[in-house]
């Protein structure tokens, strides 16, 4: 493993691991150990602007994998998606994400002064937030000895159920410094997620360890650490549906490359007009599941076919898959403009996870009620209404109206899909991983597809293979299927 502590400088400093090697917007090209050659405004604004890239640019595969989208008939099948058959060079995003908590670890150094406070505590909050996608891709990953190259440098893995453990400390102490230093320095607009609204930051905080307890809710341990670590009631202490976890430094529908919405930049079109993504066309399963449910939601995530003007995905592994006029794309209600705000934790995700959490005599609040501001925050994200969304929640069908749902916590992960698509594969597919839900996510119908599931993780990169064999090799054999994320029930 190379020292993460030179990670940015020798090679991640722009983000090109996610964007190619061409110059990017807020492009980090400073070492942050170095203070003297920045700023904690621009580390904060850099390390966030990669935060919002990452799971918008780079988690397709588990789109694919859980049926919001397909591959094109457009193109020569690909074994690693529709046949699972992908090695340790496929879906890496581990050093990307290793070297944005680098990013986040650098400023929480460099804002160890007490007037430079509301920085750390930031800092503090996204690299957790960084953390838990390693635990939940890879399981065990370099923790307690990260950050310290001129101490360790092979450092060890640690268990994912220790880092959860300890994410939910550090999430604790940055609310207490938050608390603590309500005349520090002002973030500003240098914090393009929140604009240094410090209120919103401990919300955020606190929706992190609600997730973290909820991902733990059938692991056999009832939630861990972060279940004692929550706020008593669902609402105001939480995301709600008044405020959106989202990133904007200023997209654009112009300038340089990369100053586009990264799920623009992924799906949208580029600077000269040219529709990009094409690879990627609406999957089967998140289209008729939509439509099953008569849900208005359908002409908002996905587009009309431009060949007979029709809702139609692709079956992931069709061998006689539909080309891209007889197929649909991302719709409007997902690919709004360049400059759209790069979301980081919707209102719907944090609503559905109290509407859980309350369902299971975690936190006080009415689950019904937090249920179905989930499913209007969605809507109206999507451009809806929330006359609309009432009128679709008060159908008598399951799944949909809370009473004609005998399963609540059915419901809750179903409505939770169908509003986590587009900006929240990751999630959607952790959801499914851990309940099951929603019902009848297929396989791919490749004849070649491998395993018996859908895959529960991805390799370790190669490049730990290669410098730090010894850490990665005491990990043991790892099989996508069989070798489960601790949470995993």
């Amino acid at each position: 493993m190379k020292k993460y502590t030179l990670i940015i400088a020798a090679f991640f400093a722009t983000g090109a691991i996610l964007s190619g090697c061409k110059k990017d917007f807020l492009s980090q090209e400073v070492n942050p150990n170095t203070p003297s050659v920045t700023t904690p405004q621009f580390a904060l604004a850099g390390a966030e602007k990669i935060a919002a890239d990452i799971p918008n640019l780079n988690y397709t595969v588990f789109g694919i994998w859980v049926g919001y989208a397909s591959p094109s008939g457009n193109f020569v099948p690909s074994p690693s998606l529709q046949q699972y058959q992908f090695t340790t060079d496929n879906f890496q995003v581990f050093v990307p994400l290793f070297a944005n908590a680098t990013n986040f670890n650098n400023l929480q150094v460099i804002s160890a002064d007490a007037s430079l406070a509301k920085f750390k505590a930031i800092a503090m909050i996204m690299k957790a937030y960084d953390f838990q996608q390693l635990v939940d891709l890879y399981d065990n990953v370099p923790y307690t000895q990260a950050f310290q190259a001129s101490t360790y440098l092979f450092p060890k893995y640690d268990k994912g159920k220790d880092i959860y453990a300890d994410l939910v400390v550090q999430l604790t102490a940055a609310k207490a410094l938050i608390d603590a230093n309500a005349g520090a320095t002002d973030p500003g607009a240098s914090d393009i997620i929140f604009k240094g609204d410090m209120a919103k930051w401990k919300r955020f905080a606190n929706s992190l360890i609600l997730r973290l307890a909820i991902r733990q809710s059938k692991s056999g341990l009832d939630g861990g650490t972060a279940k004692a670590a929550l706020p008593a009631a669902a609402g105001s202490a939480f995301v709600t549906d008044d405020f959106t976890v989202v990133a904007n430094p200023g997209y654009t529908g112009g300038g340089l490359e990369g100053q586009q919405s990264p799920f623009w930049r992924a799906y949208g079109t580029d600077l000269a007009g040219n529709a990009v993504g094409t690879s990627v066309r609406a999957g089967n399963y998140g289209v008729e599941l939509l439509r099953i449910l008569n849900d208005p939601r359908l002409g908002k995530e996905y587009s009309l076919t431009t060949s007979d003007n029709v809702y139609r995905g692709i079956v992931l592994g069709d061998p006689n898959a539909p080309q891209n006029p007889r197929s649909s794309t991302f719709g409007p209600g997902l690919l709004k403009a360049p400059t759209m705000d790069a979301v980081i934790m919707s209102s719907a995700e944090s609503l559905f996870l109290q509407a859980e959490a309350v369902q299971k005599g975690w936190i006080t609040g009415d689950a019904q009620d937090l249920y179905q501001r989930g499913i209007t925050a969605s809507f109206v994200a999507l451009g809806l209404t929330a006359a609309q969304a009432t009128t679709y929640y008060s159908q008598d069908v399951a799944n949909v109206g809370w009473t004609s749902s005998s399963n609540k916590l059915q419901a809750i992960i179903t409505q939770k899909y169908l509003a986590l698509n587009g900006y929240s594969f990751f999630e959607a597919w952790n959801e499914y991983k851990r309940t099951g839900f929603p019902a009848g996510i297929p396989r791919s119908i490749d004849t070649k597809a491998i395993g018996t599931t859908i895959p529960n993780r991805i390799y370790y990169p190669t490049t730990e293979y290669q410098q730090n064999a010894d850490a990665v090799g005491a990990e043991g054999t790892i099989d996508p299927f069989t070798s489960k994320i601790f949470w995993q029930p």
